[in-house]
């Protein structure tokens, strides 16, 4: 059993008094670069998926990347 009048206390966890930016450009290899490549990632998707929807043609296509080539049958 316990003392009713002794006062029970969560333990105080460390934090860090310095939270690191995750938004702050860093150059190198740090976890914000890998943010930054990720949402620009994102974005470069989202455009090629827009160019293919709105050509009806594939990216590479679009630009004149890749040939289509059409093999005739006799």
């Amino acid at each position: 059993m316990t003392n009713p009048t002794q006062k029970i206390t969560t333990p105080i966890i460390d934090t860090p008094t310095l939270q690191e930016n995750r938004n702050r450009w860093y150059w190198g290899f740090t976890p914000q670069a890998e943010n930054w490549n990720g949402r620009f990632a994102m974005i470069g998707f989202v455009a090629a998926l827009i160019t293919e929807l709105a050509s009806n043609q594939g990216f590479l296509h679009y630009w004149d990347l890749v040939q289509t080539v059409v093999i005739p049958v006799n």
